[in-house]
């Protein structure tokens, strides 16, 4: 079934670009040119997709057991009168 009327692109490329690495409605576009023109497909494309990017999945990060040193503050002491 065609995804996007304007380029006849298909669900099975759409799926096919995805499986090839494109992980947004964006990089469809950029290998297909799918939502490009009048934009009406984005949303169907992005329900093929419906999956986040593997390589764009947040990293855990390593929890240290120590507290982190607080950061000097680099604005300069204010200036004192002294008499």
């Amino acid at each position: 079934m065609y995804v996007c009327s304007c380029f006849g692109v298909t669900e099975e490329q759409v799926r096919a670009h995805a499986a090839a690495g494109a992980c947004t409605p964006r990089q469809i576009a950029a290998t297909s040119g799918a939502g490009t023109d009048c934009g009406s497909c984005v949303r169907r494309i992005q329900g093929l997709l419906g999956r986040p990017c593997p390589r764009r999945t947040p990293q855990a990060t390593p929890a240290s057991s120590a507290p982190a040193a607080p950061t000097p503050d680099p604005r300069p002491a204010p200036l004192t009168a002294t008499r």
